[in-house]
């Protein structure tokens, strides 16, 4: 059986190298592997950690090494900061253990680098609770919450409290499930979930917060198909469309399908969803959670948003725009979407504005349009919906709310609702 260390400096090793999607990888490597139990959690918790503390641990680490860090290559740097990880944030692991562990990876990997890797980690464990932060306090909440300053600097200018999201973000969101109201009630699902620690959700009448770590696989296991994984503040965003019996709804950018599926429960499963994606290959998503969970109203179509399809324009009684954006509501859950390109993200609104006023067209007199996304940024959320009710004078905002995020609870989400008057 692999040592989990060194399961885990592989899986970051791809990560960094091949841009492999944390979640992703984390689950290939668990498969591949066959981790389980103690050792499964362990291994979570180094691959997220190290990727999502880079900046913190870049920064400790460059005050305990004689070479810069950029010259160093990524096997190293990939085997200082798991590390470095350990020694700044796992106390269940004896300081001494870590340095020994990363010593073994740097033997097995980077033979050449293996005096060099204990010098640094044995330096750190001695001047870790004396390393100053930054004076400024940009970079010092950069640097304590692993966020890129011009994020930081980003969320000073446009929200009252930029610590207080960080603190949002800083801890993985706990499983949220969406009760299959097809099936059974919040209640009975709880009732299903027999010993395990949950909540109902604050928000949300449909949601319930599993409070122990287990997998999907576990809970499918005792409801079958009562529920699936959804976060409060998307359901929220799935309440706001008030999706009813006998309507015809189109989901502009459905997939993976989370949003389409509540509001076929909503509708009692009568009535129509259009569900519109880019991407044909994850239609395939929408489809099989639509027949696991006994829904038959859903029609999937590959087709870019950014133009209406003529034969529905001015048929559908509610609309769901759930754009693609830069994600940095839900970066406690993907910790690699703090690293995205700057210059990328700022391209976004151009995007958004463009789905948002095709997606308008499908709307009858009187008919709803939720807009959404998964992000906190303004130029992404309020300026794109302001500009788009500037230049459309036929729509009237029934209501604009920010969902910031709860460190172990939810995402940050924002949900506009608009009706053509």
């Amino acid at each position: 059986m692999i040592n989990i260390r060194q399961a885990a400096y592989h899986s970051v090793l791809r990560h960094y190298k091949d841009n492999k999607f944390s979640n992703l990888e984390i689950d290939s490597a668990i498969k591949k592997y066959s981790i389980e139990g103690p050792d499964r959690s362990l291994f979570t918790v180094l691959v997220y950690g190290t990727i999502e503390r880079r900046i913190t641990l870049d920064y400790y680490l460059s005050a305990c090494s004689a070479k810069e860090l950029s010259s160093l290559d990524t096997e190293v740097l990939t085997i200082l900061r798991i590390g470095a990880y350990q020694i700044l944030f796992l106390d269940r692991v004896p300081d001494h253990a870590a340095v020994n562990e990363a010593v073994e990876c740097a033997k097995k990997n980077k033979p050449s680098a293996k005096g060099f890797v204990n010098a640094v980690l044995r330096k750190l464990i001695s001047v870790k609770d004396t390393v100053e932060l930054p004076k400024d306090r940009g970079p010092y909440l950069s640097v304590k919450y692993s966020m890129p300053e011009w994020i930081v600097s980003m969320w000073q200018q446009q929200y009252s409290d930029a610590e207080e999201i960080l603190k949002g973000t800083d801890k993985p969101p706990c499983m949220t499930l969406r009760t299959n109201t097809l099936v059974n009630t919040r209640q009975e699902l709880k009732e299903k979930l027999e010993d395990i620690p949950c909540e109902y959700t604050e928000s949300s009448p449909d949601g319930i917060h599993i409070l122990k770590g287990i997998s999907f696989e576990e809970i499918e296991s005792l409801c079958a198909n009562g529920a699936y994984v959804q976060d409060e503040a998307s359901q929220m965003a799935v309440r706001a469309v008030d999706a009813r019996p006998c309507d015809f709804v189109i989901d502009t950018c459905s997939c993976p399908g989370g949003k389409t599926f509540g509001m076929a429960m909503c509708m009692e499963n009568k009535g129509k969803i259009l569900a519109l994606d880019l991407h044909k290959s994850k239609l395939s998503l929408v489809t099989k959670g639509a027949a696991r969970l006994g829904i038959d109203i859903i029609e999937t179509r590959e087709h870019n948003s950014k133009n209406a399809i003529p034969e529905y324009i001015g048929k559908a009684d509610r609309v769901l725009c759930d754009v693609p954006c830069s994600g940095l509501g839900v970066v406690a859950k993907k910790p690699e979407t703090r690293y995205k390109n700057k210059e990328d993200i700022e391209r976004l609104p151009e995007i958004q504005y463009a789905i948002l006023q095709a997606s308008s067209a499908y709307l009858k007199d009187g008919g709803t349009l939720v807009y959404s996304t998964c992000t906190l940024n303004k130029r992404e959320n309020e300026d794109t919906v302001n500009k788009f009710l500037d230049n459309n004078k036929g729509f009237t905002l029934e209501s604009m709310t920010t969902y910031f995020p709860k460190a172990g609870k939810t995402d940050g989400f924002f949900v506009a609702k608009l009706i053509k008057v």
